[in-house]
């Protein structure tokens, strides 16, 4: 089990947002239920297991019980995590325990001034199982969900559901636009407002790692928001969206840098002509993380494109895929930006800070009306210790600020507290 700790060094309990920390605790933390942790062939299946490749930092950590069969053909673990939440916001708040800036009441309402909240309806559960390789490559099921059903409540929903054989990719996960390891790490659930996190049914395929170079490329399931107007009308989706990357990593793959790509063909009606249309979105992002001196590291991205806006956290399900154009019955895809940079300091494998600041743009949309959104700020201030290895505290700052095309603005602050359990 030495050489199983050694396998596992470059795993990390908490998932911090840039270089991987190291799993002091294992194997002690690892329960052994079944099988014969002994069997070599567990080695590789197990540090496998424990990968957090292309995770963010809400992803569930590592996990605690362990399933070996005795031929060393499988393992299986079983973890998640309890997190309970409280939030107050002060000089302006947000009617839901998410910090989600689109929300933000435009112009102050001192009605909505302050309000205290809490939530554990993050808590999430999740199931992973490796195989040894086979012919075509290891087969890899993970399903993963959480409670934040029923509309705020505590209903069961499932948020990642694929198995992955070798390269290939097929199931609910994270979206190929989406760079899970530079995502801010945040006590707040939803995220800072530019940052992508869309997860969507697909087909993926990864190529091997060449000397850090890597690249992936996936057929995904549309999801479509539009505002039609009076002259035109949703209709079914007939084009998948198709994202790519190129990514360059270094570091033992701690630090990378991604540029990604995504094509979408939105379907919809012109009621006008009586004809079926689509319209071209596409978008780029250039994203990264990585280590700069000692505990300091960066991450971030830079998002821009048209007809994206579901991809983008503070625009997605707003209607901003589609918007009305000049000509009658016809729409365009809005064109629309998010960016994240943040700074992330280690002090030891337990603790760490961070702070990043993020924004959501939507441009040439005032003919929507002078109340659309036009651009959110989101800025972010946070701590998070290990009191030990399962058990993880959480303090954080945020400032949010809406703009409207009016030139009328509001704005909400929120301190919010973390107690996290994972098993």
């Amino acid at each position: 089990m030495k050489k199983l700790a050694l396998l596992l060094l470059s795993a990390t309990l908490t998932g911090g947002a840039f270089a991987a920390q190291p799993l002091d605790s294992i194997p002690e933390r690892a329960v052994i239920l079944s099988g014969n942790e002994s069997n070599p062939e567990h080695l590789a299946n197990i540090a496998e297991l424990y990968s957090r490749e292309n995770m963010a930092f809400q992803d569930p950590a590592a996990p605690r019980f362990l399933f070996l069969d005795k031929q060393g053909k499988v393992a299986l673990g079983i973890g998640g995590y309890l997190k309970a939440s409280a939030m107050y916001d002060m000089d302006g708040a947000i009617a839901s325990n998410g910090f989600t800036t689109y929300d933000i009441p435009v112009p102050f309402d001192p009605t909505q001034r302050q309000r205290f909240g809490a939530t554990a309806n993050h808590s999430t559960i999740f199931l992973k199982m490796v195989t040894q390789k086979t012919r075509f490559g290891r087969v890899i099921v993970y399903m993963q969900g959480n409670f934040t059903g029923n509309n705020g409540g505590y209903g069961f929903k499932m948020s990642q559901a694929y198995v992955s054989v070798g390269n290939v990719t097929l199931g609910l996960a994270r979206s190929t636009f989406a760079d899970g390891p530079a995502m801010a790490p945040t006590v707040d659930d939803e995220g800072p407002s530019g940052q992508v996190t869309r997860k969507n049914m697909l087909v993926k395929y990864t190529t091997p790692s060449y000397r850090g170079l890597s690249a992936a490329l996936s057929v995904e399931l549309p999801s479509i928001t539009m505002t039609t107007g009076t002259e035109a009308a949703s209709i079914s989706q007939r084009v998948p969206d198709i994202p790519a990357y190129v990514q360059y990593a270094w570091n033992g793959g701690a630090s990378h840098l991604r540029l990604s790509g995504i094509y979408r063909g939105i379907s919809y009606r012109d009621l006008k002509s009586g004809r079926n249309e689509i319209a071209s979105g596409w978008g780029v992002q250039l994203s990264g993380v990585g280590k700069i001196v000692g505990g300091l590291g960066f991450f971030g991205h830079y998002t821009y494109g048209k007809g994206i806006a579901t991809y983008v956290n503070d625009l997605g399900g707003d209607g901003f895929d589609l918007i009305p154009s000049e000509t009658a019955g016809r729409l365009k895809p809005a064109a629309v930006s998010g960016w994240t940079a943040g700074l992330q300091y280690n002090f030891n494998p337990k603790f760490f800070v961070s702070a990043s600041y993020s924004q959501a743009n939507l441009f040439k949309a005032s003919g929507m009306g002078a109340d659309t959104y036009r651009y959110a700020q989101y800025a972010v201030v946070n701590a998070f210790y290990n009191v030990w290895g399962d058990l993880q505290l959480g303090l954080e700052y945020i400032h949010g600020a809406r703009h409207d095309y009016s030139g009328l603005s509001g704005h909400a602050n929120r301190v919010d507290a973390m107690l996290q359990f994972s098993f």
